[in-house]
């Protein structure tokens, strides 16, 4: 089987900053990827690849099955569900909630005169219950909460059914509560056979869903550890990732770190 998304010897520079040097990157049917680093590492970077945003200028990136380059974006991207900062940015504020969602099968924001059938309310509305906001169907986007947004955001990027999840710091911002409500739907999303292959960027091992499979840590633009999260997400690759002594702790799938004492 042919993997969903594929770095091989990727380097993104930008002038004379290298933001991603020779970063090598396989995500496979049915995983689901965290990707952790601290600020500036290149971890949007990456994401904006997978998300055909953006072009390698060296290597080869290839986006479920299809060459960058070698192919219109434009098709490619409505296979891609994506959000981010940029992402809710430009959503218009007095949007409807449901029209953030419906909106997304048009690949715009913003509802003009685009015509819905039934069917397609139908899915926004499934799609919002499964993130826990079906209530906040009438309510506009700019009255809702930080955590509420994040939630409706991901449901926007479910609607078109893709067959690749990527999600930049969905629980940024958040308040403890609302980033445990995040995470608890992240983790029903992650445990679900039909969900699409989901990749997520944080900072925090304590963002991590239980049910993700696999980590990839990145610094300075480049890898310092991949693999299965049982395996990989340890003190040793953290310490190295952050260049900071830490103690992890793990908990019924729930990580949390802190500085080792000196």
């Amino acid at each position: 089987m042919a993997p969903v998304l594929e770095l091989a010897d990727v380097t993104v520079r930008r002038g004379t900053h290298t933001l991603l040097d020779d970063v090598s990157w396989t995500v496979r049917e049915g995983e689901r990827w965290v990707v952790l680093g601290p600020n500036g590492a290149g971890k949007t970077t990456m994401l904006q690849i997978a998300a055909t945003q953006m072009h390698p200028s060296e290597g080869t990136a290839t986006v479920l099955g299809e060459i960058l380059g070698a192919v219109d974006v434009f098709e490619l991207r409505p296979r891609i569900g994506y959000t981010s900062a940029a992402v809710a940015e430009r959503i218009p504020r007095g949007e409807r909630v449901l029209d953030v969602v419906l909106t997304a099968s048009y690949g715009v924001t913003g509802r003009w005169r685009e015509e819905y059938e039934e069917f397609d309310e139908s899915q926004a509305l499934l799609i919002l219950r499964l993130m826990g906001v079906e209530h906040l169907v009438d309510r506009t986007f700019g009255t809702l909460s930080e955590g509420e947004r994040k939630r409706v955001l991901i449901a926007r990027a479910l609607m078109t059914d893709p067959e690749l999840l990527l999600l930049d710091e969905p629980a940024a911002g958040l308040d403890l509560g609302g980033r445990e409500d995040l995470v608890s739907n992240l983790g029903k999303l992650a445990r679900d056979p039909e969900a699409p292959v989901l990749v997520l960027v944080s900072h925090h091992v304590e963002e991590v869903p239980p049910g993700f499979t696999h980590v990839l840590m990145v610094r300075e633009g480049k890898i310092t550890a991949q693999g299965p999260i049982a395996e990989t997400l340890t003190a040793q690759n953290l310490a190295i990732t952050f260049h900071m002594p830490l103690i992890l702790e793990e908990r019924d799938g729930r990580y949390a770190a802190r500085r080792a004492p000196r």
